[in-house]
């Protein structure tokens, strides 16, 4: 069997004590006050969805920039988990923050510009304070997975074209409307990237929900992105415990849902992309 990784995964702790709130916007997210995760409770998933690796992202939407949980779910179970980290790029200690993180053991960077608590598109993307640490994360080979919408694009390919060697991933194929269905005229945004060899996807129970929405299918969608980005730049996640469902339900959904993509292209989307975005997930 191939390995599975999952790619995006939230883990929240029962005790508020040593992991106090701090989201980000100033109010919790739903998803995380009604089905916290811990991730102990994570692995036990995992196991029963035969999933063999898991990126845990930051819930900044219940801890803000202090990974600390993040960081011990790493530290005990190194051989199941890699972390991605969050920090304010806009402080002038944002690089020692990056560092930091890094230090202690995980892997990658997020940038929350949208998202339950924030719903609009923040303008700071490609604010000139975040810089430098776009170019360390450029040095040091680090991907930043970036929480956006299809408003950010601009602001995204300025970064591009700043730091033409960067790896970015953008959750949720940065949300694209596709309702309207074929040609996706409405998803053109996203279908410009293509070109940019540095920008990987992260398809999601979000991506697969938008997928089949309106005139839009899972059966003319996927092939189309496919095609435009290769199996080797697309990568899935769960987006659990965010995502309703169980982890084995979220993972046969998915599953189904790119049923009729090629065997070797499930195979580099469900599992070894995520090595090539993570390189701690191949050790």
């Amino acid at each position: 069997m191939s390995v599975v990784i999952d790619t995006h995964t939230h883990a929240i702790s029962a005790d508020k004590q040593r992991y106090p709130l701090a989201p980000v916007g100033g109010h919790q997210s739903e998803w995380s006050a009604k089905r916290p995760v811990s991730f102990e409770a994570l692995l036990a998933s995992m196991d029963e969805a035969g999933i063999d690796r898991a990126v845990v992202v930051q819930a900044s939407t219940v801890y803000g920039n202090d990974n600390s949980y993040v960081v011990e779910a790493v530290r005990r179970h190194a051989d199941r988990f890699a972390g991605v980290f969050s920090i304010d790029v806009l402080a002038s200690d944002a690089v020692t923050q990056m560092q930091r993180w890094l230090d202690a053991g995980l892997s990658g960077l997020r940038l929350f510009t949208t998202g339950s608590t924030m719903p609009g598109q923040a303008g700071w993307l490609d604010d000139e304070r975040s810089f430098p640490v776009w170019e360390y994360a450029q040095r040091h080979n680090v991907s930043i997975c970036l929480q956006m919408t299809a408003q950010g694009i601009p602001a995204l390919l300025n970064m591009l074209a700043r730091f033409p060697n960067i790896r970015v991933l953008l959750d949720h194929l940065a949300r694209p409307e596709l309702g309207g269905g074929p040609p996706y005229e409405a998803a053109a945004p996203l279908f410009s990237l293509a070109s940019h060899q540095g920008v990987y996807l992260k398809l999601t129970n979000r991506t697969i929900a938008e997928a089949g929405r309106g005139a839009s299918t899972p059966a003319e969608f996927f092939p189309r992105v496919l095609d435009a980005f290769g199996a080797h730049r697309i990568a899935w996640g769960s987006n659990f415990p965010a995502a309703e469902g169980t982890l084995p339900e979220l993972l046969a959904q998915a599953r189904e849902s790119l049923s009729m993509l090629p065997p070797d292209a499930q195979k580099a989307i469900f599992g070894g992309t995520a090595r090539a975005i993570y390189p701690a997930l191949a050790n």
